[in-house]
Parts: C-alpha cells; structure tokens; sequence
C-alpha cells in the first residue's frame, strides 16, 4: 500500500508539471495572431483567432466628414464633381459614396478629393487594404500641391494599422499624436503603441500604452497589451496587476481573460507553496470567467489545467468531457481528461481517454506514462507493460520507465 501511495504521488507531480508545459497564450493567439486589435469573445476564439475584433469604441475608426477630435481640421466640403461622393459620405453611404469617388478618380486621377473620400468610405466598410492604396494617393497628390491634410494622414494611419502594415502605419501614428497643441486621440495612441509593439520597439509601447490608459483609464485592449508585454518579460505581478485591469474594463473580453489565466498558472508554477495555492485559484476564476464569453475546446482546456492544478480534478473532467466527444479532439485534450480522471480514481474513464490519447498523439511520453499508471492501478499488468515500454523506446534515458517496467514484469503472467 506504501509503494501504491508514492507511486501515486510521483505520478501526480509528473502530470501537473506537464500541464504546466502545456500552458500556452492561448488565445492570444487570439490577441496575438496578427490581429490590429485583440479579438474578442463572444466569437470563441482569442478568437479570433476570431478576425480582428473591437475591444473597446474608441479603438474603431468611425470616419466622417465632420472636424476630428485630435486635429479640429475638418474634411474640406467639396465643390464641382465630388460634391455628390462627399454628400453620399456625410449620409453614411458609404458604398455609395465610393462607387462615386471613384468614377470621379477614374476621370480625373490628380484628383485629391475624390481619392480622399474613397478612402474615408473605404475605412468605414473596414476594406483597410483598399484605403491605405486611395488614402495614399491622396496624401502624395496633397503633398505635391503643398496641401497636406492632417484628416487624411490620420485615415491612412489607421487604414495602414488595421491591415497590419505597421512598419508603414507607424511614421504616419507618430506624426498623428506628436502635433503641437493638439491633445493626442487616443485611438490613435494606441494603434501607435500597437504598431511600436509588432515592430519590435517594446520599450516605445509601453509608453504609448500608457499613455493611452492615461487618457483612458478603461482603455482594455491597451491595458492587455502591457500585461502581454509584462507577461513576455516574465514581470507576472504587473502583467497580472494589468490583466486584472483589462478584465475589469471589458468583462467580455476573452483574450485578456485567456492569458490572464495563463499568468497565474505560471506564477503558481514558479514559487511553489501557499502563494502558489492562491494563485491557482485566481487561475481558476479567471478560467471560469473565460469560459462563459467562450466555450470552444481552447478555452475548455486552459480552465481544465487550472483546475487540475487546485486538484479540482473531478470539476476538471466535467469540463473535458463537454470538449472531447468529437473526433477532432486534440491529443492533449485528451490526455488532461485522462489526468484529471485518474486524480478523481475513475481509472476505466481515465484509460479510455489516454487510449484516444495515445492515437492522437502516439509519440508523447507523458501519455504512456499515465496510461500505464492507470492500467498498473487497475491491475492490468500486461498493458501496463506495453505502455510503460512504449514510453521507454520514445525516452530510452528516462529512468521512470525503467523503473516502472522493472516493477510491472513480473507481474505479467506467462
């Protein structure tokens, strides 16, 4: 019974260091998957890795003819033949207002305006590849002419950042938010902080970040970037103090959630022992709050390693087997139903989900290392064996196998 009790043990700590390899940036993908903003539940996915999704209004460019809020420059009311394209814009049309700006830029391509207004409906029907091409010629004919318009440099920097050419958006962002006596928009703030980031100047979106939650103190998607930032620099208490802002200010928002999870899973990980205890609860909580924005096998998982991590196991199993009845279930998925349903003492469901497990994933030690516990305990010595020696030849210097095969030999019958 005491051999049965320290091989349980030492089975346990294996499998929650493995979860702890497990945990990823999930979604972040989500918020981290080349999107200009970070996307945003309730599409189950960061998750966007749903397309890129509003976090918040102000980071949505809604462009109109009226005077912006940074700059008081209004679009210029046209005369002659755009009058007809920039009415259709002020109205909202903006399918129409295109269709017509550029009938006007076909026959008259120096025609500022009218690539101008093309652009404006370009952005707000979100075609940010369209508008960054019309939105530049105009600002190359205006500054031919000497007429540079700070509306149109602002639309091309957005049109730039939303279609992810940030290298081109950020000259265009800085001079946006750097004019003299102008108060900088924070919109525009951050896709500057947004651009700084995805070009490698970290330190420089720190400061734009920051002083876009100056500006806006419940400004979410900011606020996830300097926790993901933090998080990448391994700084846990402040991406942890920035997470929990973000999620404060936008409770829907998943990615901020997702990685939030993530970050007390990591700092539990890396200072065993009370505060460890702690931290995995928050993980728990932050899991549960993702999970109602997203229900997807992603974020099932992430909550479930949360779970097992506070030895929640039988809630962890609950959660895995909603994710796991299809055939696309991902081996590690199932491994952490197999895990969690061992640690709860129901080994014929634990060896069923490590046996899927193991043909999803047939090269994976951590799974035949658990199964063959789980057959060991269930006294199924010959499959023990097998899995154990599966494990052995995929990690011939592990000395667990070695030992468990040791163990379990004599127990097969000829």
């Amino acid at each position: 019974m005491k051999e049965s009790v320290s091989m349980m043990s030492k089975y346990i700590q294996r499998a929650l260091g493995f979860v702890a390899v497990l945990i990823t940036i999930t979604s972040l993908g989500q918020a981290q998957s080349g999107s200009t903003r970070p996307r945003r539940a309730p599409q189950p996915k960061p998750t966007p890795q749903a397309s890129p999704a509003n976090t918040q209004g102000n980071n949505e460019p809604l462009l109109t003819p009226t005077p912006t809020k940074n700059t008081g420059v209004a679009v210029p009311v046209s005369t002659g033949s755009t009058s007809l394209a920039y009415s259709l814009l002020q109205q909202k049309k903006y399918e129409e207002a295109l269709k017509e700006a550029r009938k006007v830029a076909v026959l008259e391509p120096n025609n500022s305006e009218a690539w101008k207004i093309a652009g404006f409906a370009d952005v707000n029907l979100k075609q940010y590849k369209e508008a960054a091409v019309d939105l530049q010629k105009a600002l190359d004919l205006q500054r031919v002419s000497g007429q540079e318009d700070a509306n149109t440099v602002d639309a091309l920097a957005q049109a730039y950042a939303r279609n992810e050419e940030f290298d081109r958006a950020l000259p265009l962002l800085v001079t946006a938010t750097s004019r003299t006596g102008v108060k900088p928009d924070p919109a525009l703030l951050f896709l500057r902080g947004l651009s700084e980031y995805r070009t490698g100047k970290v330190d420089d979106a720190i400061r734009s970040f920051n002083a876009t939650v100056k500006a806006n103190p419940k400004d979410a998607a900011s606020l996830f970037y300097l926790g993901r930032i933090f998080f990448e620099r391994s700084d846990l208490p402040a991406s942890i103090a920035a997470l929990n802002r973000s999620t404060a200010a936008d409770l829907r928002f998943a990615p901020a959630w997702a990685l939030l999870t993530t970050a007390y899973l990591r700092r539990a990980a890396l200072n065993p022992g009370a505060t460890a205890d702690a931290d995995y609860l928050s993980a728990v909580r932050a899991g549960e709050s993702l999970t109602r924005i997203r229900t997807d096998a992603e974020a099932v998982t992430l909550f479930a390693q949360a779970l097992i991590s506070a030895k929640q196991y039988v809630r962890a199993a609950a959660e895995l087997e909603k994710v796991t009845v299809g055939a696309d279930t991902k081996g590690a998925t199932l491994y952490l139903l197999g895990v969690s349903q061992s640690r709860a003492k129901n080994f014929p469901k634990a060896i069923s989900a490590l046996e899927r497990a193991a043909a999803k994933s047939p090269d994976d030690v951590n799974i035949y290392r658990e199964l063959g516990y789980a057959y060991e305990i269930s006294k199924q010595f010959g499959k023990a064996l097998a899995a154990y020696e599966n494990g052995a030849r995929i990690a011939p210097t592990d000395t667990d196998f070695k030992e468990s095969i040791e163990r379990v030999r004599p127990q097969v019958k000829p």
